[in-house]
């Protein structure tokens, strides 16, 4: 079926008033296509109408307060930051995203030195 320049005009327009009407009622662009009406009046009407019928069956959900994944032990960072600041932590790397300098190698006393020795324990030969 092939529409007259004229024809695919208006539609046009009043696709785009559907759209307009729909996302000022907070409505998505897929649930703005099936609005009804010849002026824009009515397609506002209808618009308010929708979003009002939505909202009805659609409750917001509750806001918890405190607890849950936003507990204390919780940090404040969301978003991408939280994302950065993991990616930091797994790669080692500090603040403004570089390596730490390396640490020297161990002295030769520190790599013959047994790790599991302390300070305050002593052997005794037997009295």
């Amino acid at each position: 079926m092939e529409f007259t320049p004229e024809q695919e005009r208006d539609n046009a327009l009043a696709a785009l008033a559907r759209l307009r009407a729909g996302l000022a009622a907070g409505l998505t662009p897929e649930q703005s296509a099936r609005l009804q009406g010849t002026t824009e009046e009515e397609i506002t009407a209808d618009a308010k109408a929708f979003a009002a019928e939505l909202s009805a069956h659609n409750p917001a959900p509750p806001v918890h307060r405190a607890g849950g994944a936003r507990g204390s032990d919780v940090k404040g960072v969301t978003g991408i930051e939280a994302g950065a600041e993991a990616y930091r932590r797994k790669h080692g790397l500090d603040a403004d995203g570089r390596r730490p300098a390396p640490q020297a190698a161990p002295t030769e006393e520190q790599q013959r030195r047994n790790p599991f020795q302390t300070a305050s324990y002593r052997i005794e030969s037997g009295r």
